[in-house]
């Protein structure tokens, strides 16, 4: 079974910075991601970084742990699947911040994963039911950054 790929995007009215600083502070995760019911560091770690692992568990019981390849600030991070579910064979995944105007971002969720046999069978459920999950990530975010932070501090 060939990697699936699925990208959605969101436009914001909020700097990349301040979107990134947002998305990345696991302190406050829990606040807009409604899909997760755990986000934590592992290892002792305070902030998340290259090298970094996390140990996020969605509200409907998958756990994955994650190690991030990749932390750009502002413009994205990057995670790979360490430990997980055993229907993924691989998944990785990014998330990227554009400037499109000033203190407007475009926000995009990018996830590759490969399914493991039997599970493979059933990829195209699975993908419009995680596309469906990214899409509602996006518009809590969106709808939690607009209603609840002062925007001529950012």
């Amino acid at each position: 079974m060939p990697h699936i790929r699925i990208t959605e995007k969101i436009i914001v009215r909020c700097t990349p910075e301040f979107v990134f600083d947002y998305t990345q502070d696991y302190a406050g995760r829990l606040k807009w991601d409604t899909f997760l019911k755990k986000a934590e560091l592992l290892d002792g770690a305070i902030e998340a970084g290259v090298g970094v692992r996390a140990d996020c568990v969605a509200k409907n019981g998958f756990g994955m742990i994650t190690e991030y390849v990749s932390f750009n600030r502002p413009d994205g991070t990057a995670v790979k699947m360490t430990k997980g579910p055993i229907i993924f064979r691989s998944f990785a995944g990014s998330w990227k911040f554009t400037e499109l105007d000033a203190g407007l971002t475009e926000v995009s969720f990018i996830y590759s994963y490969e399914l493991r046999w039997p599970f493979s069978m059933f990829h195209g459920m699975f993908k419009n039911k995680l596309r469906s999950e990214v899409r509602q990530r996006l518009v809590d975010l969106k709808r939690n950054i607009e209603a609840n932070i002062d925007h001529s501090n950012n």
